[in-house]
């Protein structure tokens, strides 16, 4: 039977894409912005890219890391954007995008093996201390607020969630020196 999708996704693999792409959207709209300055060219240049991510992702090799293949993607999508806006007056050469990208792709991963090693710690901390944590960064409440649904005093979660913020710092560090990253 004829792919009922010519040209997009086999559909025997959309959710696979859809996953990915909801995945790794944050990451691809942070890239593209770094390469585009103005938020509405970038969400532009993002929407194309999309597009043919859908488009190519028949080729796309299921087990490798989709985010780079992404961020290529974005890269060609940006280079196409500039040559329809090379009336602008400021333009950065090819040679320095590619520079930024680069960096850009390899802070992306620097910052997700932050976020592997955060969540990891975080399963370490006590329970108390991990209650905390989310209820002042994951719910985004108040110190007081945060006081009141521990029963603590203010000062009391101020130190409860320095000591915890501590030892989350030292166990990243300690993490990622493990493994390898600086």
């Amino acid at each position: 039977m004829a792919d009922p999708l010519p040209g997009r996704a086999p559909a025997d693999r959309v959710d696979e894409f859809v996953r990915l792409l909801a995945q790794n959207q944050r990451r691809l709209f942070v890239y593209v912005h770094t390469l585009v300055p103005h938020r509405d060219d970038a969400d532009e240049v993002l929407q194309n890219t999309n597009l043919v991510l859908w488009r190519e992702f028949g080729s796309f090799e299921p087990g490798t890391n989709f985010a780079a293949w992404a961020c290529r993607v974005a890269l060609n999508q940006v280079l196409a954007w500039r040559k329809k806006r090379q009336r602008d007056r400021l333009q950065f050469s090819d040679e320095f995008l590619a520079v930024v990208a680069a960096e850009t792709e390899d802070a992306a991963d620097a910052l997700e093996e932050q976020n592997r090693a955060l969540a990891g710690c975080l399963e370490k901390l006590p329970a108390e201390q991990r209650e905390l944590v989310r209820l002042r960064y994951t719910e985004g409440g108040s110190i007081e607020a945060v006081a009141a649904t521990a029963r603590r005093t203010v000062v009391a979660t101020y130190r409860a969630l320095s000591r915890a913020r501590h030892t989350l710092h030292d166990c990243v560090t300690r993490t990622l020196a493990r493994e390898g990253h600086p």
